[in-house]
């Protein structure tokens, strides 16, 4: 925009100068003479003057012949400045107005809230996900109160999941107008469905944990809950046993709605065990600090002992809403950064936290 001013600018100023020097060219015209007449009498006059004086030195002046048509090429010229002028303003305005246009769609496109998907499309999918072929799919209930629980959701909804399963691309569907993020352990599966799905954002963690360690890792906690293992904090310079913080720094500043943990494996006594995502979801949700003050924690495979026992650890009986025989819902709310215990009601946590 600058360089265009001093553009105009320049234009101008050219166009004053050719004006200035022409009328100067036209006065000189007027006050010097051309005819004839008037030149033999002023070189008379001089030859009469070098006559009476040796002295005189004689002085020849040529009159100012003016060039024709030097007049055409100056309004030619002018005319010519003044359509690139115009040329330029008309190029400046329009590239105005198509900003401000775009800003003002911009504006309004951010202002309208974005409706969730129709109740109709959304059993859809889960009445096509759940009659799969695959044997490992989630049970149509349990889809089902997930689903419901993202309905609900305000958007643009948060979604957090620990696991890239058969659903993966079903809760993508669900959360079509809010971000959807998927945290595996597998780090190859992970850059699969990324390149599958271009989509869908999955990352890839290393858990350090294992299942048959469950009991050590709970203690550990609760003997750092002060410190390091605080319900309240940035997990990305934590360093409790528990808690995640090699993921992206983007990650922790993400104000989460909903998170479903529905994996990593636990199964066998050497596999990572859910106990790490467990306590990671419920930091996250104790941390919060915009947007809604209350997140929803999904548990999947909440019949497993480990996966119940470390639910009622960290996500708490007294924030449980619903329970069905694989899903346990938590609804938990954002905590001050001075409190030091998960669950008022846990005997065995607030002692700990006293001591």
């Amino acid at each position: 925009m600058s360089r265009l001013i001093v553009l105009i600018s320049t234009i101008c100023q050219f166009i004053s100068i050719l004006y200035f020097k022409n009328t100067a060219h036209f006065s000189l015209k007027k006050l010097i003479p051309t005819s004839k007449n008037f030149q033999s009498k002023f070189y008379e006059k001089i030859k009469m003057k070098n006559t009476l004086g040796s002295s005189t030195k004689l002085i020849l002046l040529h009159p100012y012949i003016q060039k024709q048509g030097s007049s055409n090429r100056f309004w030619a010229l002018a005319f010519v400045s003044f359509l690139t002028l115009a040329f330029l303003l008309t190029l400046i305005y329009t590239r105005e107005s198509k900003i401000t246009t775009s800003i003002a769609v911009a504006s309004t496109i951010t202002s309208t809230s974005t409706p969730p998907l129709s109740k109709a499309v959304a059993r859809a999918l889960v009445h096509y996900a759940s009659n799969s072929n695959n044997t490992e799919h989630m049970s149509y209930t349990d889809m089902k109160h997930i689903a419901d629980v993202l309905q609900k959701c305000s958007q643009p909804c948060n979604l957090l999941v620990f696991g890239l399963t058969h659903e993966t691309l079903l809760w993508k569907a669900l959360n079509h107008h809010g971000r959807t993020v998927f945290i595996d352990e597998n780090r190859y599966y992970a850059a699969y469905i990324e390149e599958k799905y271009p989509e869908v954002e999955a990352y890839d963690v290393q858990y350090t944990t294992k299942l048959s360690e469950m009991k050590e890792l709970i203690a550990g906690v609760k003997e750092q809950v002060r410190n390091e293992c605080k319900p309240v904090q940035n997990l990305l310079f934590s360093e409790c046993k528990l808690g995640l913080n090699d993921l992206p720094n983007q990650f922790y500043e993400v104000d989460w709605d909903v998170i479903l943990v529905d994996g990593p494996r636990g199964y066998w006594p050497e596999a990572p065990g859910r106990m790490s995502a467990i306590f990671t979801a419920s930091v996250l949700a104790r941390s919060k600090k915009g947007g809604n003050p209350k997140t929803h924690v999904l548990v999947h495979d909440f019949n497993q002992q480990v996966d119940r026992t470390t639910s009622d650890e960290f996500l708490c009986k007294e924030n449980l809403v619903k329970s069905m025989d694989t899903l346990g819902h938590f609804v938990l709310e954002r905590m001050d950064a001075n409190s030091f215990q998960f669950c008022r009601n846990h005997n065995s946590t607030t002692a700990s936290s006293s001591s």
